[in-house]
């Protein structure tokens, strides 16, 4: 008879800084007698403490390795432990307390079965202490232990940690977290980690150790979902092979089964379920397999495979959680790169419904989010994802957002569920299409965008270019910022936000007119690439031309016709570009234009033949 595989137990341990996490993590190991996996080497200070047991001095010298990772800032990122007992195998994900790495706590989060909130007894919950909470909630941990920590401190008071269960109980209760297993502790003694404690003879609950030992895991619930196969890898090791490798998220994997593709909708079936050195009859949640179809259908990396009967929903547009993570505010309308496993696309957040009070629990109305904070957000992505709300399978239902110049991850995301208008909204068939109005017009639509600082001169070359554009029989339309302003955008004023917005309907606005066959002539300070850049991705393949007016501070102050700069100077005018609020310049125009040195004729000349030269190599 062979032995059972041990079942395996995800754990985070959170809690506010000086909470007695390194302590508690060293007892829980030292204590355990636990016996560690390969990746444990630098789990102590010394290496003699691993698997020994040789008196407090070896529990001081493991304790002191944690402690010293800390000082050192490893646990600015999340650390992980892995052990095992008699009973199981764990992975401890160890995430610091302070508020400004809520982001690693996310991480650690994410993948986690059950989660060690630690309270100190002397001090009771703490914003901290509902800020893990409220994280732990959204992403979906689904038990939780209360360790009220340094009950000796508090002479074992039944008082003390009852109160402290009780106030912690009505902040679950109140976001919706599953009710906790309160357990006193006092770490650096051992008591109720995994020696049963003497000093509470009022407490019948399980010791630490005990209740991680038994704990179910809810592995069967994935097990009985509809099949899910995120495709990670396409692989072709020869002619007549071809295998989609992945792990599956939920429910089985057999050959012959029959399976959808999402978001295509392909259907067909499973040929082979193929491991390095044979094939097998099923793969199950959790595993990682590679599969060959019955038919040479479409499939690339970022598809599900679905079980026919039940596939997984598609959307473009979706109500999420969002922590934020970046130093820079979210903005919403900019565009961010979007990936929730091997799907990557663009996204905006269209509308914070409302941000998370951690304190009071209250929801507040928002037009942006700083770091750390947690927002309930509208998605719309540039094309439709497979997925699945995060509360039912956290792989297709967890994602990230990316910003697209600086390649950071800036956020971290859980789909609620997708928009209603995401099902009911969809592009209707014309009989008249852009190329035919373009073809009607004679010319090959346009967008010129130029951008540079207030005064260096863009509606004077935009209106000389369209003048000599007129004069060639070309049908045209110039965006002008400060006209734009008085109608479309006069709702918005001068934050980032606002500008954002401000290009991003300038940009659908120039892409619509395009569509109409127009050459349009955007005069915009546009301060942003990230903006300019949506505006490119908007239009079709070699009809965005970035136009950098490109005139020094100096000389634009100098000429200051409408006084904007003095103003700005003496502080009358806020989010000034150029003063106080940024103007990124464009890394590679189409061309740039030196004021300085060319007329605004010669400007206009200039832009005449980049155009000319643009089109004959697209007739080439």
């Amino acid at each position: 008879m062979t032995d059972q595989p041990k079942s395996l137990l995800r754990f985070l341990t959170c809690g506010s800084v000086d909470d007695g996490k390194s302590t508690l993590i060293g007892r829980l190991l030292y204590d355990a007698g636990c016996v560690y996996d390969d990746h444990s080497a630098a789990l102590a200070a010394d290496s003699k403490t691993v698997g020994t047991r040789g008196g407090e001095l070896d529990f001081a010298l493991l304790v002191d390795g944690l402690s010293a990772e800390r000082e050192q800032g490893i646990t600015i990122d999340v650390a992980y432990r892995y052990f095992e007992t008699a009973q199981r195998k764990f992975i401890v994900a160890d995430a610091p307390g302070h508020e400004q790495y809520t982001r690693n706590m996310v991480t650690g989060a994410s993948t986690a079965d059950l989660a060690i909130l630690l309270i100190d007894a002397r001090k009771g919950v703490l914003a901290q202490t509902r800020r893990h909470a409220l994280l732990v909630h959204l992403l979906g941990v689904r038990h939780v232990v209360l360790a009220v920590n340094k009950m000796d401190l508090v002479q074992w008071d039944e008082t003390v940690f009852n109160n402290v269960s009780q106030s912690f109980s009505e902040v679950a209760q109140r976001i919706g977290l599953a009710a906790p297993v309160a357990i006193p502790l006092a770490a650096p003694q051992g008591d109720n980690v995994v020696k049963r404690s003497t000093h509470a003879p009022w407490y019948a609950g399980p010791t630490l150790l005990d209740y991680l030992n038994r704990v179910e895991v809810e592995t069967d619930s994935a097990l009985a979902q509809p099949l899910r196969l995120p495709v990670q890898t396409v692989l072709r090791p020869h002619l007549d092979f071809r295998g989609f490798a992945g792990m599956v998220a939920a429910g089985e994997v057999r050959p012959g089964q029959e399976v959808r593709l999402a978001p295509s909708g392909a259907r067909t079936r499973i040929a082979r379920l193929v491991d390095t050195d044979q094939d097998l009859q099923v793969g199950v949640a959790g595993q990682s397999v590679t599969v060959t179809f019955t038919d040479d259908v479409d499939c690339a990396r970022g598809e599900v495979i679905c079980a026919a009967s039940d596939p997984c929903e598609a959307a473009d547009q979706f109500d999420a959680h969002l922590v934020w993570m970046s130093d820079a505010p979210l903005l919403p309308g900019r565009p961010y790169g979007f990936k929730l496993g091997a799907q990557k696309v663009s996204a905006q957040v269209t509308d914070i419904r409302h941000k998370l009070n951690v304190n009071s629990m209250e929801r507040w109305a928002a037009k942006t989010l700083e770091l750390n904070e947690i927002g309930l957000v509208s998605l719309a992505l540039d094309r439709p994802i497979a997925f699945a709300p995060y509360e039912q399978n956290k792989d297709l239902g967890g994602f990230i957002l990316i910003d697209r110049i600086a390649q950071t991850t800036v956020a971290a995301g859980m789909i609620r569920f997708a928009l209603r208008r995401a099902h009911n909204i969809h592009w209707q068939a014309l009989d008249i299409s852009r190329e035919k109005r373009a073809a009607a017009m004679g010319q090959r639509p346009a967008v010129i965008w130029l951008t540079g600082l207030s005064g260096a001169g863009k509606s004077t070359i935009a209106n000389i270019l369209e003048k000599k554009l007129f004069a060639e029989g070309k049908k045209t339309l110039i965006l002008d910022g400060d006209n734009i302003r008085h109608g479309l955008n006069k709702d918005l004023g001068f934050s980032d936000a606002d500008r954002v917005e401000n290009i991003r309907r300038v940009a659908e606005v120039a892409r619509l007119m395009t569509d109409a066959g127009l050459i349009v002539i955007v005069s915009f300070i546009s301060p942003f690439r990230s903006e300019r850049d949506l505006a490119r991705r908007l239009m079709a393949e070699g009809e965005f031309f970035e136009v950098f007016i490109d005139t020094p501070l100096e000389a634009a102050e100098r000429r200051d016709v409408k006084g904007l700069y003095s103003k700005a100077r003496s502080g009358q005018l806020k989010h000034f570009t150029g003063v106080s609020s940024p103007y990124e310049p464009p890394e590679a125009p189409d061309l740039r234009i030196e004021t300085e040195r060319l007329a605004p004729d010669q400007a206009a000349d200039l832009i005449l033949d980049m155009l000319a030269n643009a089109r004959q190599a697209g007739e080439a």
